[in-house]
């Protein structure tokens, strides 16, 4: 299996034109808004195309295939999500609002890069690459979390709790509450009250104590 960073990319001319730019901009934007209401694994190049108003053979200008789409994508936004989520690890927050700001960041990282979240996840399922892109994902949250489990056993909180397994847990939590939410044709998701929802849950298994 080979990383992200690892994966040879194509190399493709840089597109000369505005008219080009044009194109695969709207190819991406098509393909995101198909993937988002179907999911990868249903998205035919065909979808995409339709979507853009553009013929089959122009999705075939800019991309091998939906996976290389999908891996562009991914290694587009990899630096992003990993610089949101370190961002929540300055000091002077207290354990709620360092528990909200990890909320925030899976959230706002999934709502934003939709697309990306649900097309490497799902590929994750078929394709030992694609898993391995989702375990580095993934792995950003999952060490922070850890951290504050540890942390938090430190203050006599969540003893017996084997830290990565309880970050890990939230973490997969974290990614089917957002697909649940934010997948399909729903317009009425509420950021904030999700954000909060998932902050009090996080904040209760961490700092929870016994028998309340």
């Amino acid at each position: 299996m080979s990383t992200l960073s690892e994966h040879p990319r194509r190399e493709r001319p840089v597109l000369p034109t505005a008219r080009g730019r044009k194109t695969q901009a709207a190819i991406d934007v098509a393909a995101r808004a198909v993937v988002a209401r179907k999911g990868i694994l249903a998205t035919t190049v065909a979808d995409i195309a339709a979507e853009a108003g553009r013929s089959t053979a122009s999705f075939y200008n800019y991309y091998d295939s939906k996976e290389a789409m999908v891996r562009e994508w991914a290694m587009r936004f990899q630096d992003e999500a990993t610089e949101r989520a370190r961002s929540i690890a300055r000091s002077g927050l207290t354990d709620r609002e360092r528990v909200r700001e990890a909320a925030a960041a899976h959230w706002n990282t999934y709502r934003h890069r939709l697309a990306e979240m649900i097309s490497v996840s799902q590929l994750a399922m078929v394709n030992e690459d694609f898993a391995q892109y989702w375990a580095e994902l993934c792995a950003v949250p999952i060490a922070f979390l850890t951290d504050m489990v540890n942390r938090a056993q430190q203050q006599g909180y969540c003893r017996g709790d084997d830290p990565h397994l309880l970050a890990e847990a939230i973490v997969s939590m974290f990614n089917q509450f957002c697909y649940v939410q934010l997948s399909g044709d729903r317009t009425d998701v509420d950021d904030q009250a999700c954000i909060l929802t998932l902050t009090n849950i996080v904040y209760r298994a961490i700092y929870g104590k016994e028998g309340d």
